[in-house]
């Protein structure tokens, strides 16, 4: 089953259950997939690695939201986009610790070969493809900083 097919079941789902909140992140995820479906060059199915790009941008957006929202003192506003955060997350692959991260990037640096901050783009383009969707990216950009230095 697709994730377009299972957000359609979770979305009629929330509905009978009247989740306000699951439904708002349901239809948020389920518009971002279409679009991504229907761009310029896209796939009839989308890869099960676009699909994971869409939700981390989708989880991205929410954070960056409820983080203006909670410095201009909107709680309210906040909440929502944590809501819909907490949904969006639920189908995100499981995010690895910092120490799991650093862990699989010591790897990567002994694997290319690397010897300072000069290789840091090859050991970033090697880390994220390795990690594939199960970590931040800022996190993953400075751990690779603390291991090169």
């Amino acid at each position: 089953m697709s994730l377009l097919e299972k957000i359609d079941q979770d979305i009629k789902k929330a509905m009978l259950a009247k989740e306000e909140a699951a439904l708002r992140g349901l239809r948020a995820i389920k518009a971002a997939l279409l679009v991504a479906k229907t761009e310029k060059g896209a796939a009839e199915v989308l890869s099960e690695d676009t699909e994971v790009k869409v939700l981390q941008k989708q989880a991205k957006q929410r954070k960056e939201s409820a983080d203006i929202y909670l410095a201009q003192n909107r709680p309210d506003l906040a909440k929502i986009e944590q809501e819909e955060l907490d949904v969006i997350e639920s189908y995100l692959p499981k995010q690895l610790s910092e120490e799991e991260i650093e862990i699989v990037i010591k790897q990567v640096i002994l694997d290319s070969g690397a010897a300072g901050m000069k290789d840091m783009g090859k050991v970033m383009g090697l880390a994220t493809k390795q990690l594939g969707g199960q970590a931040d990216g800022k996190i993953v950009s400075a751990a690779v900083k603390k291991l090169l230095a």
